[in-house]
């Protein structure tokens, strides 16, 4: 029997949630997507995110914080290197959480000029986050694990308990 098997080849992509400890807030950014769109479903909220094109994750996830969310990184917190659609694509996604300060909020984000990506930026208070996480709201695969990996280690950000 012959099985037949279609493949895409998409490149691999990094990820980050960035969260600011002291204000207890975290960025996330919304943009029109059209698969989300033909659903008939609003924006998603989405982690900070970009394709690699051959770049060090590392570097690219800085140059996509600065362009998409008008902000500074630092210190990034590796949380994985996941297959988000393995069954059909050869993409990977290097995740990072990264804390920030008020003081790296150095530009207005919404997306590099030319990319036309419409991007909106949001600042949540994490306790919005964990109840967007706990009833199924945030619905983003790369964001979810990048939400519940903060929450996994990081308790001490919340204000009451899981």
């Amino acid at each position: 029997m012959r099985v037949e098997r279609h493949l895409l080849d998409n490149g691999s992509a990094v990820a980050v949630l960035p969260y600011d400890p002291v204000r207890r807030v975290c960025m996330l950014i919304e943009q029109p997507r059209a698969a989300v769109l033909s659903a008939g479903e609003p924006p998603l909220l989405e982690a900070i995110a970009g394709g690699l094109d051959g770049a060090d994750p590392a570097h690219r996830i800085v140059e996509e914080a600065h362009e998409e969310g008008g902000l500074r990184l630092g210190v990034l917190e590796p949380v994985s290197n996941i297959w988000p659609l393995c069954p059909v694509s050869t993409e990977r996604v290097q995740l990072y959480l990264a804390p920030y300060a008020s003081a790296d909020r150095i530009g207005a984000g919404g997306g590099a000029q030319g990319e036309d990506e419409n991007i909106t930026v949001h600042e949540i208070g994490l306790d919005t986050l964990r109840e967007l996480v706990l009833d199924g709201t945030l619905t983003d695969a790369k964001t979810l694990i990048l939400a519940q990996a903060l929450l996994l280690r990081h308790p001490g950000l919340w204000t009451e308990p899981a």
